[in-house]
């Protein structure tokens, strides 16, 4: 197991991260995974024994089940492992149960330190961006978490380009903690982020976290063009993440199984593989419904793509140039620097060099 640095802390974390939301399997999170306390048990043990050593939770999963059975799973082992955990989501019926306030923040962190059973929590993310409480009374109430001892690091996930930079910028003016981690939806079925989150993260000096990397199970090569898949949670309620391109998925996931085959591996190998070879990828997150999925998905901490293999996922996945984007393609392409080679950087379908 490879470690690497996250962002610009001095934390160092295994680039395959243990997700959780799987565990607990209440209300609508039953469609994703309804793994009992001695499965996660079991499957905490596999990860560890892999190497692994962070597990992402968040309060919301399961209603807060996902967390006490990670505080039950490492009682006693506190100290081999690091810990995340989210706050934003709606946690009950009354006006301040959501948000990032100062009240629900607070309320939120203990709660997720009796539930985890332990005096700190590693990684503190913001879950989602809140458009009604100031940045400041957000990032204030982060900072004094951090200086009281209870929170290590920051994080932030789901926050668009502008969002984050402003977060940053008013944490740099006030002399708060800023954010070292940005956990995003990024896989081979949707590069999205590479617009601006993943630029923004190399730029800040963020670490970036991938969630669902797999893309729900989209690219494990069970959804395919013209078959019936048998289970997944595409078949659910849950539609998360939505796809908007189905024929250009079957296209990537055809792509990702020809590789798969030369390497004697599954294509969900394949498609974690990719994820870790890209710009400012520090680790993904990933879980499993049974404990084979989740060994299998350990292998790709093992696996290495050649570099025609890389351009060839970057070419069949490669998402369209909207504006600026293309105007910069054709005009900026001679002073790129780094972060945006993140997104111009990879192989696209009629990709045009400088005008002269």
């Amino acid at each position: 197991m490879e470690y690497r640095q996250l962002g610009r802390s001095g934390l160092r974390v295994s680039t395959l991260t243990m997700g959780t939301m799987t565990f607990g399997g209440k209300g609508p999170f039953g469609d994703i995974g309804d793994t009992d306390a001695a499965g996660a048990r079991r499957q905490i043990d596999i990860c560890l024994d892999a190497g692994v050593n962070l597990v992402d939770t968040a309060n919301v999963y399961s209603a807060g089940m996902s967390e006490q059975f990670v505080g039950e799973a490492i009682r006693g082992r506190r100290d081999e492992l690091l810990l995340s955990t989210k706050v934003r989501m709606r946690t009950g019926r009354g006006p301040n149960a959501g948000g990032l306030s100062r009240h629900h923040i607070r309320e939120q962190a203990e709660a997720s330190l009796r539930r985890l059973g332990t005096d700190h929590i590693d990684i503190y993310h913001v879950h989602e961006w809140d458009g009604q409480t100031p940045l400041e009374e957000t990032l204030e109430t982060l900072d004094t978490l951090v200086r009281s001892g209870k929170v290590r690091y920051l994080g932030v996930s789901n926050y668009s380009g502008w969002q984050l930079l402003k977060a940053l910028g008013i944490a740099d003016a006030r002399g708060y903690q800023r954010f070292v981690s940005n956990q995003i939806y990024y896989s081979l079925e949707s590069r999205d982020a590479e617009y601006e989150l993943v630029p923004a993260s190399l730029d800040q000096g963020l670490g970036i976290m991938v969630w669902s990397p797999l893309a729900g199970g989209l690219l494990t090569g069970k959804y395919r063009r013209g078959r019936q898949a048998t289970e997944g949670r595409h078949l659910t309620d849950w539609d998360e993440p939505p796809v908007r391109d189905q024929e250009k998925l079957y296209d990537t996931v055809d792509t990702v199984v020809e590789i798969a085959d030369g390497h004697g591996v599954s294509p969900a190998r394949v498609s974690l593989a990719y994820l870790l070879a890209k710009p400012g990828v520090t680790t993904l997150v990933v879980g499993a419904r049974r404990d084979e999925q989740l060994r299998d998905d350990l292998g790709a901490a093992d696996l290495t793509l050649s570099a025609d293999e890389i351009a060839r996922l970057d070419e069949v996945s490669a998402p369209p140039l909207i504006y600026p984007h293309w105007h910069q393609a054709n005009t900026a392409a001679d002073r790129l620097g780094a972060p945006d080679l993140a997104l111009h950087g990879p192989a696209r379908p009629g990709a045009r060099g400088p005008r002269p």
